[in-house]
């Protein structure tokens, strides 16, 4: 049972990838891969991924939100400024800076309180493995990526 839903589930993502791909959506594309990767790393049972995915999906969000929202106007107003700050302005920063961290901590500790009831601490610990992997992967290839761009230049 597990193999053809995992099955099914890969056959869907392989085609939602192809349809974002003709749209050009990148992040979609890799929100795909990243849901099959962890698919594959976590084999959650089907009661287990009815409920862990809304939760997880909900969490990256945010994560994503954060990210896109705050660090990267700060990450942003850092570059743009770093030679003229002053001492309040860079205060001021690195407050933000600190803030945003700590929300990223907050959520990814609401994430683990939460899936605790759902799945195994060691399909927690595993989770948190994949995500490392495939982010690993993602700087591969995005690295692999780069470097033929650059030769054929």
């Amino acid at each position: 049972m597990k193999t053809i839903t995992l099955f099914i589930f890969t056959l869907f993502i392989s085609f939602s990838i192809l349809a974002q791909e003709k749209r050009g959506d990148k992040h979609e594309k890799i929100k795909a891969l990243k849901i099959a990767f962890i698919t594959e790393k976590l084999d959650l049972t089907e009661k287990e991924a009815q409920q862990f995915w809304p939760i997880y999906n909900l969490h990256d969000d945010n994560i994503n939100q954060i990210r896109q929202k705050k660090l990267r106007k700060i990450h942003y107003e850092i570059r743009q400024n770093k030679d003229d700050l002053s001492e309040n302005q860079a205060a001021n920063l690195l407050n933000r800076l600190t803030t945003a961290e700590n929300n990223i901590h907050k959520e990814r500790l609401q994430l683990t309180t939460k899936l605790k009831s759902i799945i195994s601490a060691k399909k927690i610990i595993l989770l948190k493995v994949a995500e490392e992997e495939f982010k690993h992967k993602m700087l591969k290839q995005f690295k692999m990526r780069r470097q033929k761009e650059g030769k054929r230049n």
